[in-house]
């Protein structure tokens, strides 16, 4: 799911050199009752008007800097309908971040710790501007698709309340398989499929967390158990596949969940072909020939999605079930 707000496009977690001067983070436990009892119910009234479907009162909650990337957060919230449908939306993690003090916009990283200090919690975020944040992250329990909300509230100093500054909406489940099971997955295939597996901890990342900018503990043992697996797709792309007397070259492929579905996007060069059904033809011929170099990737995925690329361009071609790919 992509970012939906111009404030956050950037955010990512990245290894550039940040400022965290004067930047402070309070885990949920750790809030004061006043801190609490504000974020609740800021979370719960913009939640429920995502749920809702109430475009309205999610608009008059939305701070007046992030006006323009009103189009962006309201067609996120659209997608929300079906990802929460059949659940209860319940408040999983709640972060509350003061860079008030920060002279100027810059990149900032958040250390988020639990009292003990047994736990601690990476949010990073690129060109923040002065100001009190607070990201939450939210599921909707019971829903078949395992629906995931994140949330950047800021604070509006002019109306003194919590106003919502980015929205994200992400699948929390594929078949009825989360997250964890998709990192079992993986270990079980790391060592007979690494192409599999590589992909299977995408997949588990994908759907433990519903926003990019956050990082524990937990998802960098996941991490590094990826970057272990011997002969991955990591440093494999450009790729070219044999196939008769023609050759093919795949650019890159990566998970792609336009469907709600565990498919993977294969992105090729094309040969310039226009006609529809002869771009068909060939996706469909790039399709096969990948999974003959790459059989396991049919039985551990939904199916595949063909993306040609010309002259700098890509372009969407189809997406077919693995039955259906020759």
């Amino acid at each position: 799911m992509r970012f939906c707000w111009k404030l956050f496009a950037a955010l990512a977690l990245i290894a550039v050199a940040l400022s965290s001067q004067a930047a402070t983070c309070t885990m949920q436990a750790e809030l004061s009752p006043q801190d609490r009892d504000a974020l609740a119910a800021a979370s719960g009234r913009i939640t429920q008007a995502i749920v809702s479907q109430d475009l309205v009162s999610l608009k008059a909650d939305l701070l007046p800097s992030e006006a323009s990337a009103w189009d962006g957060i309201s067609g996120a919230a659209g997608q929300a309908q079906s990802l929460t449908q059949g659940g209860q939306i319940q408040i999983q993690s709640v972060y509350l971040l003061d860079a008030a003090s920060q002279p100027a916009p810059a990149d900032t990283e958040f250390f988020c710790s639990n009292s003990s200090g047994s736990l601690t919690i990476t949010i990073t975020m690129r060109n923040l501007p002065p100001g009190r944040y607070a990201v939450i992250l939210a599921s909707a329990t019971g829903s078949p698709l395992g629906g995931q909300l994140g949330l950047v509230l800021a604070w509006d100093s002019s109306s003194s309340a919590w106003r919502l500054a980015g929205l994200t909406v992400r699948q929390g489940v594929f078949d009825g398989h989360d997250g964890v099971w998709y990192w079992k997955r993986a270990r079980e295939l790391a060592k007979t499929d690494p192409w599999s597996a590589w992909y299977s901890y995408d997949t588990a990342h994908y759907l433990l967390l519903p926003v990019d900018f956050l990082s524990s503990p937990n998802l960098d043992k996941l991490r590094e158990e990826q970057s272990q697996i011997a002969s991955s797709p990591q440093g494999a792309f450009p790729l070219t596949i044999p196939d008769g007397d023609r050759t093919w070259k795949i650019d890159g492929v990566g998970l792609d969940a336009s469907l709600h579905e565990p498919d993977l996007g294969v992105a090729y060069d094309s040969t310039g072909v226009t006609d529809p059904a002869a771009l068909r033809t060939e996706a469909i011929a790039v399709l096969s020939a990948f999974l003959k170099a790459q059989p396991g990737i049919r039985a551990n995925f939904h199916g595949l999605w063909a993306y040609s690329v010309k002259n700098g361009n890509r372009n969407p071609i189809m997406e077919l079930p693995m039955a259906k790919i020759p």
